[in-house]
């Protein structure tokens, strides 16, 4: 039975507040506030209830959900391991009362985990724009000032080579074969120390630029395509074979026949493009994969002289006032940011309700078209550079002071993402699959977002503090 609320304290609640009172930093205690909204907990709560078909009324009382979203909020929020946080809240004081656990028993990390997949993208999205609401409802954001940008967030993955993809796959396939091959009484040969000699060589003929080293490196990858191949036809053999044999609407041999089956096309992707590349020197082959366990990954090429290809996914920020981002969105694929803006600016409306006075983004966001739509959709003015040569007119605008002072304001959107990435984690993605990296991310910006409505209410409660002492020093000194 999903919970709400922890409904009940004990007398270690009293002592843990007592103690940790003078400890908490500023603005924990205006995101601890702000997560016990109730239309937040009944949100995360009604996501929990679909989790089994009687989860809300049947089975014994789960963990409350405020104390699994505080949780989940204070992993991302320090970029920590389920492990780790789980270890973190049973020794400090502080994370207990933030969490709302108290002198209660903390959540073990699979249990955590399996609650943190049953939050999907549709309910991060439905959790981020509660948030922005929250915002909202407290002054800390209007909407009429939007900044926006694109980062790569990478996948979890090996720095990708045709040979390194052929060995994953051989080593999956090869691996899923001896597990069926068990339960329908096949023995299945391994390939994967052929493989991995394969591999070395070719590892070590790639060391030369001869016309020799190249003619031995197009020899061992035949090789090793024949090899793979040879795996490929027996996993759809022993695949087929286990149709047959054993029932497979649920348990083990059916989730290993399932994984068996969504490989086997990859690997043959692979293989494609390897002898598209190697054979026939096509880098741009169609259908292109860079790992076989994330097949979602994009090969991005953003200009960054320190990392000039990232594998990952591209992901849209649309920010607001006071570092509150109100909207984001994960791209597929490499799409260029000018394709973007329009469907970003729509979503900050939807959110908001109302269109920003002031748009600014950097010059690949420019079009013509991009400009015209959001003029359209009510921006009062658009501060986007246009690259290359200019009329005198389109010159004249962004030499305006407005113009120059929006672009300014812009380049705070680049602070933002460093901090998503560095303090959040946002610079590698650890959570598997598409669905994987949209909470990633959601729950990255969550928890910034989270923060820096923490501090603005925490600076705003300093000023009023030293606001008031002013004049009770001035009557002093009087």
């Amino acid at each position: 039975m999903i919970t709400a609320r922890r409904m009940q304290s004990d007398f270690a609640d009293l002592w843990i507040h007592e103690t940790v009172q003078e400890l908490w930093e500023p603005w924990m205690r205006h995101a601890h506030k702000a997560l016990r909204d109730d239309n937040l907990v009944d949100l995360v709560q009604a996501e929990l209830n679909q989790r089994c078909a009687k989860s809300k009324t049947r089975g014994r009382p789960s963990y409350p959900v405020e104390v699994v979203l505080s949780m989940l909020l204070l992993k991302h929020l320090r970029d920590m391991s389920f492990a780790t946080v789980v270890r973190e809240v049973r020794g400090n004081l502080v994370y207990r009362q933030f969490t709302g656990i108290g002198g209660g028993t903390v959540p073990d990390d699979k249990t955590l985990g399996r609650v943190a997949r049953q939050l999907g993208p549709k309910a991060m999205k439905r959790i981020q724009a509660r948030m922005v609401e929250i915002a909202r409802q407290k002054g800390v954001i209007q909407g009429v000032r939007v900044r926006m940008d694109t980062t790569v967030v990478e996948t979890d993955i090996h720095y990708p080579t045709d040979s390194k993809l052929l060995n994953d796959g051989v080593r999956v396939l090869t691996r899923e074969m001896k597990r069926l091959g068990g339960a329908i009484g096949r023995k299945v040969r391994d390939s994967s120390r052929s493989v991995k000699r394969g591999v070395l060589e070719i590892a070590r003929a790639s060391r030369s630029r001869t016309g020799k080293g190249q003619a031995q490196l197009k020899a061992a990858y035949g090789r090793l395509l024949e090899t793979t191949q040879r795996v490929v036809g027996q996993a759809k053999s022993v695949a087929r074979q286990t149709a047959l044999a054993i029932p497979l609407s649920s348990g083990k041999p059916a989730r290993q026949w399932k994984q068996l089956n969504r490989m086997i096309p990859l690997v043959e992707q692979v293989m494609k493009q390897t002898r598209a590349r190697v054979m026939a020197g096509n880098t741009r082959s169609e259908g292109k994969i860079v790992s076989v366990f994330e097949p979602h990954t994009a090969v991005i090429r953003k200009g960054k002289a320190s990392k000039p290809t990232e594998f990952g996914n591209l992901v849209l920020l649309v920010e607001a006032e006071n570092q509150i981002v109100t909207t984001y969105r994960i791209g597929e694929g490499n799409p260029a940011d000018a394709m973007l803006l329009i469907e970003g600016l729509e979503s900050h409306i939807a959110v908001m309700g109302r269109a920003p006075k002031l748009l600014a983004a950097d010059s690949g966001f420019f079009s013509a078209a991009n400009e015209k739509r959001a003029f359209e959709l009510g921006v009062g003015k658009v501060a986007i550079p246009l690259k290359g040569s200019k009329s005198a007119a389109r010159l004249k605008t962004q030499k305006t002071r407005w113009f120059k002072n929006a672009q300014r304001w812009r380049t705070g959107c680049e602070g933002r993402i460093s901090v998503l990435k560095r303090r959040h984690g946002l610079h590698r993605c650890r959570y598997k699959g598409p669905s994987g990296m949209e909470r990633w991310v959601g729950w990255g910006i969550i928890a910034d977002n989270f923060t820096n409505i923490g501090c603005h209410l925490a600076g705003q409660e300093e000023a009023a503090a030293r606001a008031a002492r002013q004049p009770a020093a001035a009557m002093t000194r009087g």
